[in-house]
């Protein structure tokens, strides 16, 4: 088997490195790895790879993974000491992609300074007001979700609003989470529809609405797995659904769009910019 080409349509090993959480590296990779999306592949993270003699074990256990599968892995890694990643990628034989050496090696010569080369920079408390103001916007988003109560909603700074199961509890937790948004959402269901008007709750905050829409058949298939053959899950009620809350989008003059084809940062930044929420900087 010739090295690199999987047998039988298998992945391509993918491993994230760090020293510290490896999520900074698995986000940077992501964003690569997204630009061939032809590319099957099976991603391991492993963190906490601090030492150099962790740092040569982990380099092995890769090399395992290229000898048994007869493919050359793709190695991303985050390493804030040279010495560890140098001890890494000579130990290593995959093809390895060191992040921070890319960005920051040329920015130390641009900028005639070192960097820190301290572990878990990215995710330290660097300013605690910001800090509480995500703990808030989380509290307040998990008190509000799915239409829980309707207390406070004059608070929001964001209400999501679409039929059940197209997005909002995940966008809502992100917007809390990185932006530190206080973010209600609101399900829109049949006898609304029926109604023809918006909940009573929702009518005197009209202007922090936001809609999240979906197709018939990725909503027929998420429901499909909570409720089996179900009436609520079927492609039928799906599709009259989202046809019935459009159009009351539409009537309403609520901005919204599809989740379907849209990642969570995508639907975020589009929130944000919609509702001119720019002040609020992604919270480190």
């Amino acid at each position: 088997m010739e090295e690199n080409t999987p047998a039988s349509g298998a992945p391509r090993p993918v491993f994230i490195v760090s020293d510290g959480t490896a999520i900074t590296a698995e986000t940077l990779a992501l964003a690569v790895l997204t630009q061939f999306p032809s590319l099957s592949y099976e991603q391991r993270r492993i963190p906490f790879v601090d030492t150099k003699e962790k740092a040569i074990a982990t380099a092995h256990r890769i090399n395992l993974v290229q000898e048994k599968t007869g493919m050359r892995p793709l190695v991303f890694s985050t390493f804030s000491r040279k010495s560890i990643s140098d001890a890494f990628c000579e130990a290593c034989t995959g093809f390895v992609s060191e992040l921070f050496r890319s960005f920051v090696n040329p920015l130390e010569e641009e900028l005639g300074m070192q960097s820190s080369h301290q572990i878990g920079v990215t995710h330290m408390i660097r300013n605690e007001e910001n800090y509480d103001r995500r703990i808030a916007a989380i509290d307040y988003t998990l008190t509000h979700d799915d239409g829980q109560t309707d207390f406070g909603l004059d608070e929001a700074e964001v209400i999501l609003v679409g039929v059940s199961r197209s997005g909002k509890t995940p966008t809502s937790l992100f917007l809390a989470m990185q932006f530190g948004i206080k973010v209600a959402n609101y399900p829109l269901i049949p006898e609304d529809f029926e109604r023809g008007e918006l909940p009573e709750a929702l009518q005197n905050v009209h202007d922090k609405l936001f809609g999240l829409t979906i197709s018939p058949e990725r909503l027929h298939d998420i429901r499909n797995e909570r409720k089996p053959n179900s009436h609520y899950a079927s492609l039928a009620n799906c599709r009259q659904e989202v046809a019935d809350c459009e159009a009351m989008m539409n009537r309403e003059g609520i901005s919204y769009l599809s989740s379907t084809t849209k990642s969570i940062e995508e639907i975020a930044a589009t929130i944000i910019a919609t509702l001119h929420l720019e002040k609020h900087e992604r919270i480190a």
